[in-house]
């Protein structure tokens, strides 16, 4: 886990649909930023208090920018809210180093993309990587309409390369997508999901049909309550600190109270920037990002959200 911070300037904001802006970022001091892969994300930091995770949805290319979408969300807890309304062009910020919890398998026999709404983001990224490779892809994008329907025209320059199936609640004619088909279609493909609480349940309980490593998914906020029961401590290996944990606060609610920095974004174990090594314990984990093993493995956590189901917490800070 990398907590780098880059300096950089907006070089673009444009309207890619009715509630939806992309932001391009270059590096103030002119040097090349990483490399990153399909489905990756970065954080925006905004101010000292305000940092939010966003998907790339251009590939990597020189380095010389990244792009990333954003919603304006009407229960905005301040990130999009602050990007559509304050944001300007030229103004400097700093993002983190590029994260990826959303991996494209490249030699999958066929991959499925099911979008709704800003969830097409990182998806344009993958399929454009796809159609670069000669790959098999199908995607099924799903909006309010067409206007609320963000990347139309990038999907549509490589839509020769895959088969597109829009969905958009106001047109006549307009067929659900039918989530238990587009899985019987291809058994064997790979499928990813980004989009709307509902969508992702739905297609949580869809992707039972096949093999769970075929599922893949990327949420927007918490699948689980935090855990706040408090009522165990947290050792800090590195600086021999020891800390209480109360109820009603989380792990990194007791880090930054005792000045402790530690990176963040989401407070949702979403976004993955806040993962911490853990040495000795068993975390309570609530995040929506490790898998079932590394669950199990007890080697890594997300302070936001997850707690402790032993007494004693020993963590690599």
């Amino acid at each position: 886990m990398s907590a780098k911070e880059i300096p950089v300037r907006v070089s673009q904001i444009r309207y890619e649909a009715a509630t939806i802006v992309s932001v391009e970022v270059t590096p103030t001091d002119g040097t090349t930023l990483p490399a990153f892969d399909a489905g990756a994300h970065i954080d925006l930091i905004l101010k000292d208090d305000l940092r939010r995770s966003y998907s790339l949805y251009k590939p990597y290319t020189d380095g010389k920018s990244y792009s990333v979408a954003v919603h304006k969300d009407p229960d905005s807890r301040g990130g999009s809210k602050y990007i559509h309304d304050t944001l300007r062009v030229g103004q400097k910020i700093k993002i983190s180093t590029p994260k990826n919890n959303f991996p494209l398998k490249e030699d999958a026999e066929k991959s499925i993309f099911i979008a709704g709404g800003i969830g097409i983001t990182p998806m344009v990224c993958m399929l454009t990587r796809l159609a670069e490779l000669g790959k098999p892809w199908e995607l099924h994008y799903g909006a309010r309409s067409r206007a609320n329907a963000a990347f139309l025209d990038a999907i549509a320059a490589i839509a020769d390369s895959g088969t597109v199936i829009t969905h958009f609640d106001d047109e006549k004619g307009g067929a659900l997508m039918d989530l238990a088909a587009i899985f019987a279609s291809a058994p064997n493909a790979h499928f990813y999901c980004c989009g709307p609480e509902p969508m992702l349940a739905a297609y949580e309980k869809a992707g039972r049909a096949v093999d769970r490593s075929q599922v893949h998914v990327e949420y927007f906020s918490a699948t689980e309550e935090a855990a706040l029961e408090g009522g165990y401590e947290v050792v800090l290996e590195q600086s021999g600190m020891v800390l209480e944990i109360p109820a009603g606060k989380s792990i990194l609610d007791v880090l930054i109270e005792n000045g402790v920095s530690v990176p963040f974004a989401c407070n949702d174990g979403v976004c993955g920037t806040c993962e911490t090594r853990v040495l000795e314990g068993r975390p309570d984990h609530r995040d929506s990002i490790l898998t079932d093993e590394e669950r199990a493995a007890c080697d890594t956590m997300m302070v936001c959200c997850s707690g402790s189901k032993t007494p004693r917490l020993v963590l690599d800070l």
